[in-house]
């Protein structure tokens, strides 16, 4: 499951869609800025421009479509990436890119040498789309990378490539990462060039002794085989996590003395925190201590700087690359929950931390630190949870100011540029298409931009109407709810309930595509449909640390009891036809329909869970680990609130539906769950789809399928239209 940043993907599909998630991962350099800041380089017709954010119609072309084409062939190379080094002469070109999990991290990286007028392939003898992460060195004379769980140093000038590493295999793997840190802790990048050029530190991880779980692929062959996936379940072990700095004239590599059992620990993040030097978090197994440390990198020499814990968990720092150092890197900025709510940190060397960002709301992410003008801004909401807006507050502490207008209702994301006087903005909400200009900080005046897509003029937006419920514990919940066309509040309308739950995601958020459901064919308001959704506790909404933590050991439970009393309000209004009302969700969200289904069978009377986690000792350590504990001492959290524990309650109409080729929920979830209801005689439906994994739609016709199969599910037990 992802973080609150990116979650489970078959959530990620639906929230991309819905609008309700911004997916940011660490796949790529990000946006290209020129030196002053003010303008930007991308990608446009196959050739690279560099273009003026403030006035688009400035365009530069840099490199043409006749230079990206390869000696010998017709066509440009098709970019999916680049980077340029630092003194903007040369370009990094990331082409012919293949999926790794989820992302296209692999792939063949080109250079283009503006000076030489020369376009050069990188990693000669090394198979194809096999390099990840290729990264310019400082002074721009080498590129390193990582190819096969091996690290790579190329010279420029004439290609000679140096083996950093020659032990990778599949299950040893440096300068990456196994498929769990990347699912759960979003790394994936896994080494870092020195400042002075001369060194790489990297991470090297061992999963030699972690099991594969086997899928079955019993349609692409003859006879069936079986796919591993290298995948540690609750209870087993991490792989073993080090840090090692090796030099790019090839060596011996030093490893980091980092104190503690290197199995029994994780290392999430890590970057160079001076010429000689690195920093690392390093969180325990339970992820409820998290250490910050420097280590020296010729010694291997590692002492501790600042420490946390926490009776629930510490997230990983936000953003798996980079260090917010300030004051020539004396000090630097860290988010912490340490006083209940999420805040902003100056933390010296020493440990020392002041708080920045004082009072009673949450900082949702850091975006700008803004050092000549004594700034730092930031994402947050202090008084609706369900909205996202800039602010900023002074370097040394103090009051938070919002740059967002007040007229701009909705949820907000920037792109500061490095000078912190621009920024690429993107606006929407619930009634507004998304919106994207260019601002100026901090006065936040348009630029350019902000014109309304033409495909905006002719789409019919959902009318979501946002509101509170106090249920009977007395928790106060967000939801959002789309009424039936024509609505006629004297009559009664059956309501379906879009659910996650889990601490991966939000689903009541006040931006596009909120109230979209891309698996039913038509339009549930035109049918006579009430669509709707609550935020329990236990989502990361910026609600404080009680609200997000309340969950933990809880997943299954607190949650599901949320869900139920907040359904129960809602059922209260006269128009609401209580005898018809559905829940579904995928992933975390197909987890929770069953659960509301089976542990409040007065309530829900039809469900569709998609991809479940029905048994929590079925999911991966990291995350499941996280918000319900070890075993075998917090064993029955994990037993007492998974679906399975209580599928022998099932009284209402039951769709299940999951891929076999699923390698984040695995299929044994299903067919758990199949056997539990077979034991008990409950009735149900299922659907099966062969080897598609957690999003479910490879294949011709596949997403088309699923739609249909949802809908009539749907429309035959919870029949649509007003009585």
């Amino acid at each position: 499951m992802l973080q609150h940043t990116v979650r489970r993907l078959g959530m990620v599909a639906f929230l991309l869609l819905a609008g309700t998630a911004t997916v940011q991962a660490q796949v790529g350099p990000g946006t290209q800025w020129t030196k002053d800041g003010y303008g930007y380089m991308s990608t446009k017709n196959d050739e690279i421009v560099q273009l003026d954010a403030r006035d688009p119609s400035k365009s530069v072309t840099l490199i043409s479509k006749a230079q990206l084409t390869p000696v010998g062939q017709s066509a440009p190379l098709k970019v999916r990436r680049f980077a340029f080094s630092d003194n903007g002469r040369q370009v990094l070109l990331n082409t012919n890119t293949k999926k790794v999990w989820r992302y296209d991290t692999r792939g063949d990286y080109w250079v283009y040498n503006l000076d030489g007028n020369k376009l050069t392939q990188l990693g000669k003898g090394r198979p194809e789309s096999s390099l990840m992460f290729a990264k310019f060195s400082p002074d721009g004379s080498k590129v390193a990378y990582v190819s096969e769980h091996n690290l790579y140093v190329e010279n420029l000038a004439d290609n000679t490539i140096t083996p950093l590493t020659t032990d990778g295999t599949t299950g040893l793997i440096n300068g990456t990462f196994d498929w769990v840190y990347e699912e759960e802790l979003d790394c994936r990048d896994g080494f870092r060039w020195s400042p002075d050029g001369q060194k790489l530190a990297y991470w090297q991880l061992d999963a030699t002794k972690t099991r594969n779980y086997l899928m079955l692929n019993t349609t692409d062959a003859l006879y069936p085989f079986t796919v591993p996936v290298e995948y540690p379940v609750v209870g087993e072990d991490p792989s073993r996590c080090r840090i090692g700095v090796v030099p790019v004239a090839g060596g011996a590599t030093k490893w980091m003395d980092v104190p503690g059992d290197a199995v029994q620990h994780y290392i999430p993040r890590m970057e160079w925190a001076g010429a000689n030097e690195l920093i690392l978090q390093q969180l325990n197994r339970r992820q409820n201590e998290s250490k910050l440390m420097l280590a020296t990198a010729a010694t291997g020499a590692v002492r501790p700087v600042y420490s946390e814990t926490d009776k629930a968990w510490i997230d990983a720092k936000d953003g798996a690359v980079g260090w917010n150092w300030i004051d020539g890197g004396k000090s630097f900025v860290w988010s912490s929950e340490k006083d209940g709510w999420r805040h902003l940190y100056n933390v010296d060397r020493k440990g020392k931390a002041t708080l920045l960002t004082k009072g009673d709301y949450d900082v949702i992410s850091l975006e700008n630190i803004n050092e000549k003008e004594g700034k730092i801004y930031f994402m947050a909401s202090p008084t609706n949870a369900t909205q996202t807006y800039l602010y900023q507050v002074p370097l040394k502490g103090g009051k938070a100011v919002r740059v967002t207008p007040q007229n701009l209702a909705g949820s907000h994301s920037y792109d500061v540029s490095p000078n912190g006087k621009i920024a690429l903005h993107n606006y929407s909400s619930a009634a507004v298409y998304p919106v994207s200009d260019v601002v100026s900080l901090p006065a936040h005046q348009r630029l350019n931009g902000g014109e309304t897509p033409e495909q905006a003029k002719s789409m019919k937006m959902p009318k979501v109407e946002f509101f509170q419920v106090k249920t009977a514990d007395g928790v106060t919940l967000d939801g959002w709810m789309i009424k039936p066309n024509n609505f006629d509040p004297a009559k009664k309308y059956p309501i379906v309930f879009y659910v996650y739950g889990e601490p991966a995601s939000q689903t009541v958020t006040d931006r596009f595509g909120t109230g979209f459901n891309r698996l039913y064919q038509g339009n549930m308001a035109e049918d006579g449909y009430i669509y709707a959704s609550l935020e329990n506790r236990g989502a990361p909404a910026p609600r404080g640390r009680e609200f997000r933590k309340a969950i933990y050991h809880n997943i299954g439970s607190l949650n599901i009891r949320d869900q139920a009393m907040g359904a129960k309000e809602v059922l209260k209004n006269s128009f609401v036809d209580t005898s018809r009302v559905a829940v579904w969700g995928w992933s975390g969200g197909g987890s929770s329909t069953l659960s509301l289904l089976f542990q409040y069978p007065q309530i829900y009377k039809t469900g569709i869970s998609i991809a479940a986690v029905d048994n929590q000792l079925n999911y991966d350590n990291i995350y499941q680990e996280r918000y319900m504990g070890l075993v075998p001492e917090d064993k029955h959290y994990f037993v007492d609130n998974s679906p399975l524990a209580h599928a022998k309650n099932l009284r209402g109409n039951l769709l299940l539906i999951h891929g076999t080729g699923d390698d984040n929920v695995h299929y044994n979830n299903a067919e758990q769950m199949i056997n539990e209801l077979v034991k008990n005689n409950k009735t149900f439906q299922l659907m099966a789809y062969p080897n598609r994994t957690h999003g479910i739609s490879e294949g011709e016709g596949t997403s088309r399928h699923l739609a249909a199969t949802y809908t009539k599910f749907l429309k035959e037990n919870c029949p649509p239209g007003a009585r």
